[in-house]
Protein backbone atom coordinates (compact mmCIF):
# COMPACT_ATOMS: atom_id res chain seq x y z
CA UNK A 1 0.00 0.00 0.00
CA UNK A 2 1.06 3.51 -0.66
CA UNK A 3 1.35 6.05 2.09
CA UNK A 4 -1.53 8.09 0.65
CA UNK A 5 -3.84 5.07 0.95
CA UNK A 6 -2.78 4.54 4.54
CA UNK A 7 -3.40 8.21 5.29
CA UNK A 8 -6.94 8.02 3.82
CA UNK A 9 -7.70 4.87 5.83
CA UNK A 10 -6.43 6.55 9.03
CA UNK A 11 -8.60 9.62 8.44
CA UNK A 12 -11.66 7.43 7.85
CA UNK A 13 -10.97 5.46 11.04
CA UNK A 14 -10.53 8.63 13.10
CA UNK A 15 -13.80 10.06 11.78
CA UNK A 16 -15.65 6.82 12.45
CA UNK A 17 -14.34 6.56 16.01
CA UNK A 18 -15.14 10.20 16.70
CA UNK A 19 -18.70 9.79 15.40
CA UNK A 20 -19.24 6.73 17.60
CA UNK A 21 -18.05 8.63 20.69
CA UNK A 22 -20.17 11.65 19.79
CA UNK A 23 -23.28 9.50 19.26
CA UNK A 24 -22.76 7.74 22.59
CA UNK A 25 -22.15 11.00 24.45
CA UNK A 26 -25.29 12.63 23.06
CA UNK A 27 -27.35 9.52 23.75
CA UNK A 28 -26.15 9.46 27.37
CA UNK A 29 -27.05 13.12 27.85
CA UNK A 30 -30.53 12.57 26.44
CA UNK A 31 -31.04 9.65 28.83
CA UNK A 32 -29.97 11.72 31.85
CA UNK A 33 -26.66 9.90 32.32
CA UNK A 34 -24.50 12.87 31.40
CA UNK A 35 -23.66 13.66 35.02
CA UNK A 36 -25.98 16.65 35.26
CA UNK A 37 -29.21 14.84 34.46
CA UNK A 38 -30.86 15.54 37.82
CA UNK A 39 -29.88 19.21 37.70
CA UNK A 40 -31.20 19.56 34.15
CA UNK A 41 -34.43 17.84 35.10
CA UNK A 42 -34.97 20.19 38.04
CA UNK A 43 -34.13 23.17 35.88
CA UNK A 44 -36.46 21.94 33.14
CA UNK A 45 -39.26 21.50 35.66
CA UNK A 46 -38.66 25.01 37.01
CA UNK A 47 -38.70 26.48 33.50
CA UNK A 48 -41.91 24.64 32.65
CA UNK A 49 -43.58 26.04 35.78
CA UNK A 50 -42.39 29.52 34.87
CA UNK A 51 -43.75 29.19 31.34
CA UNK A 52 -47.09 28.00 32.75
CA UNK A 53 -47.28 31.02 35.05
CA UNK A 54 -46.41 33.38 32.21
CA UNK A 55 -49.11 31.86 30.01
CA UNK A 56 -51.67 32.34 32.77
CA UNK A 57 -50.61 35.96 33.18
CA UNK A 58 -50.86 36.47 29.43
CA UNK A 59 -54.41 35.10 29.42
CA UNK A 60 -55.37 37.54 32.17
CA UNK A 61 -53.85 40.45 30.24
CA UNK A 62 -55.64 39.39 27.07
CA UNK A 63 -58.94 39.18 28.95
CA UNK A 64 -58.40 42.66 30.45
CA UNK A 65 -57.56 44.07 27.03
CA UNK A 66 -60.64 42.55 25.43
CA UNK A 67 -62.86 43.81 28.25
CA UNK A 68 -61.46 47.33 27.88
CA UNK A 69 -62.02 47.23 24.12
CA UNK A 70 -65.62 46.08 24.63
CA UNK A 71 -66.34 48.71 27.26
CA UNK A 72 -64.74 51.42 25.12
CA UNK A 73 -66.83 50.30 22.17
CA UNK A 74 -69.99 50.52 24.29
CA UNK A 75 -69.04 53.99 25.49
CA UNK A 76 -68.58 55.15 21.90
CA UNK A 77 -71.95 53.66 20.88
CA UNK A 78 -73.63 55.35 23.84
CA UNK A 79 -72.19 58.69 22.82
CA UNK A 80 -73.36 58.21 19.24
CA UNK A 81 -76.88 57.42 20.40
CA UNK A 82 -77.23 60.80 22.15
Amino acid sequence: MQSSHIMVIMIILIVMIASVFRAKYHHDRRQGRGGQGAVETAETRQLRDEVKQLRERLQVLERITVEKENSLEREIENLRDR
